[in-house]
C-alpha cells in the first residue's frame, strides 16, 4: 500500500510538471502570435534620413544670422549623430548648399561619414570650409530635386525623411516672376519631387522672417509634405540654453530646446 501511494505521488508530480510546461509553452506561443499581429510591438522604429540645406547667399549673410546659424547647425548635427537628449539618430545624413552662382547648379552633398566621430568644433570648422559665403543666389528647387534624386538612388524612401534648411527663406527668381506679384516668387517653389518620396516627409525652415514663413505656409503649393518654420528671433535663442561648465553631452536644456522648437513633430499637412 505504501508503495502504491509513492507511485501515485510520483505520478501526480510528473503530471503537474507536464501541465505547467504545457501552459508555459502555450503562453509563449500566444505572446508571439500577438506580437506578430501587432507590427509596433517589439520592433524598432525606422531611423530617419536627414538632409540639411545651408543657405550661404548674400541675402542670408546680410541678415545677421549666418554666423549664429552655422554654429547652431554644428550642434544640431552633433546632437543627432550622438542621440543626445532624445534626438533621433539618423540612418543617413547629407548636408548640401541651397543655391549657388547659377540656377540649377549641382552641389556636393556631404554624407554622414564626413561628420561621424567629430566634435562640435570640428563639424563647425568643416561647415565654414565647405559652405563659404560666396553663393550669389538661393535656389530651393534645385536643392529639393537633388534630395529626391539621392533618396531614390540610395533606396532611402521607406524610412521617414526630414529636410532642415538654414535660410532666410527668400527665393531668388527672375524679373518677370518677381514683377507678377509679391507672392509669385513663393508660388514658383516646387515641392513636387518630395510629395511621394516617402510616406513621411517633413520640411523644416529655420532662421526665417515671420512674414516669409507665412508666405511659405500659404503660397508654396504642397499636398503631403509637412512643414514647420522657426523664426530667426527664436532660433538665435539657442545659445541661451547652454549652461556654463557642463559638457556638451550634459546640456539637457539645449537638447530639450531643440526638440521643442526645431524638431517639433508636425502631425498634419494642413496649410
Amino acid at each position: 500500500m505504501t508503495r502504491r501511494r509513492v507511485e501515485r505521488a510520483q505520478f501526480r508530480t510528473i503530471r503537474d510538471r507536464v501541465f505547467a510546461a504545457t501552459t508555459l509553452a502555450g503562453a509563449v506561443l500566444l505572446a508571439l502570435a500577438v506580437a506578430a499581429c501587432n507590427p509596433q510591438s517589439g520592433q524598432p522604429k525606422p531611423r530617419l534620413t536627414l538632409f540639411v540645406g545651408v543657405d550661404s547667399s548674400g541675402s542670408f549673410r546680410t541678415s545677421g544670422y549666418y554666423e549664429n546659424a552655422l554654429s547652431f547647425l554644428a550642434h544640431y548635427i552633433y546632437g543627432h549623430l550622438n542621440q543626445l537628449g532624445g534626438l533621433a539618430e539618423p540612418r543617413e545624413l547629407f548636408v548640401g548648399s541651397v543655391g549657388g552662382k547659377n540656377l540649377d547648379e549641382p552641389k556636393t552633398f556631404h554624407p554622414i561619414h564626413d561628420f561621424a566621430g567629430k566634435s562640435v568644433e570640428q563639424i563647425e570648422a568643416n561647415l565654414r570650409e565647405w559652405f563659404p559665403p560666396t553663393d550669389t543666389l538661393t535656389d530651393f528647387n534645385s536643392f529639393f530635386q537633388q534630395v529626391a534624386r539621392i533618396a531614390k538612388e540610395r533606396n532611402l524612401t521607406l524610412a521617414p525623411i526630414t529636410l532642415i534648411v538654414i535660410s532666410d527663406g527668400v527665393p531668388d527668381v527672375g524679373t518677370m516672376a518677381a514683377s507678377a506679384g509679391p507672392n509669385s516668387r513663393y508660388q514658383t517653389i516646387d515641392l513636387s519631387s518630395l510629395e511621394y518620396l516617402s510616406k513621411n516627409v517633413t520640411l523644416r525652415l529655420a532662421y526665417i522672417n515671420p512674414k516669409v514663413g507665412e508666405k511659405w505656409r500659404k503660397h508654396v503649393p504642397r499636398q503631403r509634405v509637412r512643414m514647420w518654420t522657426v523664426d530667426a528671433e527664436v532660433m538665435k535663442g539657442w545659445t541661451q540654453q547652454i549652461q556654463p561648465g557642463l559638457q556638451i553631452e550634459q546640456q539637457e536644456h539645449l537638447w530639450k530646446w531643440v526638440r521643442d522648437n526645431v524638431d517639433y513633430r508636425v502631425r498634419s499637412t494642413a496649410t
